[in-house]
């Protein structure tokens, strides 16, 4: 039971506000030492050569270790994360978040609901692109935000609408949460792109259709805005165009080049990178200045979910050795329902630790214990990755600690309060949860059937 107690005091830990690498880091270290003591202890023929055997052991337990740390090092799929996270960066110091909402509230601001349907169509295009949930949250908080105040819209629905459409950055590719699952599932990274855009797509549409709709019932919710004096239409028109088709050229280029064959998701990075250095260009917002603070902001970003990996990572190998894994196993496979018996628990286990953990420690602390029995269970990997990317993003809006709460509070003037903002996701979670279940019963719905065979 070393295993299960590791875990549980690695949650303890991050309760008691320890950093989350350095306490699996330190969990793993510690508890493996434990383990190692231990197995010394039953082979040991006398206590005067149980520090000889203790010795021996550890030496060839810790071992692997470097090596597995190593090899993710040289994973040549991983280094699209950081080139992701470059693009996302440039990309959001262009002030691309504002001139698309501008653009969208062009077109839109006149129904009722109207900016808020802007927001969320922003989201997905900057889901599309810099795939950033805690940039793409605080810009449209900055932006958006202060409109809907002024125009008298209901707070929990402004607050929850900014908040939902940060998050789809986690399911429209290329979405770095798609590429980790990728790795560690060994799944084709463009086969997760290609079986994500469809669900991503289903959601903007739930979101939007929500809003139309709580707009339409409760007309004082979301009011029309005034169209703006001395524009004609067309002109809003050529301005909203002038500044959402080079971020669809761009999208095409990343996502089209992998789609179709020609790139890899690393080459396709790189190519969205050179794309959102052309775009800083085309908008005049280029300077050396904007690439350095953007290569330091990638360094840190980067930094952070690369250490959580190699703690995460260890700690996942010594869990592992400890026995913890065939715990787990035996307990799933012998669930009622057998394979949608271990979905449900999973998707649970998942919800709940997104409560504490992000994304990047769930994923690579979990799958691994979960890969061997998807396997023997046949579980599809595309499919079930795609719903662990859906559920790993509502997993960002789930009060008291979703990422995106803290994100929007952190940029919220002082008459929205927490609880406004709590209020606003619950809808948004409901409709998280409605397109989960509908993925996992119907996924051929969702345009699955070629990646299930």
């Amino acid at each position: 039971m070393i295993g299960i107690v590791m875990f549980a005091a690695a949650l303890f830990m991050l309760l008691l506000g320890f950093p989350v690498a350095f306490t699996f880091g330190a969990v793993a270290v510690i508890f493996g030492f434990i383990y190692g003591l231990s197995e010394a202890w039953d082979y040991a023929q006398g206590f005067e050569i149980l520090t000889e055997a203790f010795e021996d052991m550890s030496r060839q337990f810790f071992s692997l270790m470097p090596n597995r740390i190593y090899s993710i090092m040289e994973n040549q799929l991983l280094i699209s994360v950081p080139l992701f996270i470059l693009m996302g960066m440039i990309l959001q110091k262009t002030r691309l978040a504002e001139r698309l909402l501008e653009s969208m509230a062009f077109l839109f601001g006149g129904v009722r609901g109207g900016v808020a349907i802007s927001t969320v169509l922003v989201g997905a295009l900057l889901a599309a692109t810099t795939g950033i949930v805690g940039a793409t949250v605080i810009a449209m908080g900055v932006i958006s935000l202060p409109v809907m105040m002024k125009y008298g819209y209901d707070k929990p629905l402004a607050t929850g609408t900014i908040a939902a459409a940060g998050t789809l950055g986690q399911i429209i590719p290329p979405s770095i949460v798609l590429i980790i699952l990728g790795d560690i599932l060994s799944v084709s990274v463009g086969d997760l792109f290609s079986a994500a855009v469809i669900p991503g797509l289903v959601l903007v549409g739930f979101y939007v259709i929500y809003i139309a709709i709580i707009s339409y019932i409760c007309k004082d919710y979301a009011p029309p805005v005034p169209p703006l004096e001395g524009l004609s239409k067309s002109k809003q028109i050529f301005i909203a165009l002038k500044n959402v088709v080079p971020v669809l050229v761009l999208i095409l280029l990343v996502l089209g080049s992998i789609f179709a064959g020609i790139a890899t998701p690393t080459e396709s990075s790189s190519v969205g990178c050179l794309g959102a250095i052309a775009l800083a260009v085309l908008y005049r917002t280029f300077s050396f200045r904007l690439i350095y603070d953007a290569l330091k902001n990638t360094a840190k970003i980067s930094g952070m979910v690369f250490m959580i990996l190699m703690g995460a990572t260890a700690f996942s190998m010594i869990f592992s050795y400890t026995g913890g894994d065939e715990v787990v196993k035996n307990f799933m496979e012998n669930l009622p329902g057998q394979a949608w018996g271990f979905i449900a628990l999973t998707m649970v286990v998942i919800i709940v630790l997104g409560f504490f953990l992000d994304y990047v420690e769930i994923s690579y602390i979990i799958l691994p214990i979960l890969l061997p029995i998807v396997e023997s269970l046949h579980i599809n990997p595309v499919w079930f990755a795609i719903l662990i990317a859906v559920n790993l993003q509502t997993s960002f809006m789930t009060p008291p600690f979703g990422f995106s709460i803290f994100f929007l509070k952190g940029v919220t003037p002082p008459q929205i309060h927490t609880t406004d903002i709590y209020k606003g996701v619950l809808p948004f979670i409901l409709l998280q949860i409605l397109v989960l279940l509908t993925l996992a019963i119907f996924p051929g719905v969702f345009g699955l059937k070629a990646f299930l065979g």
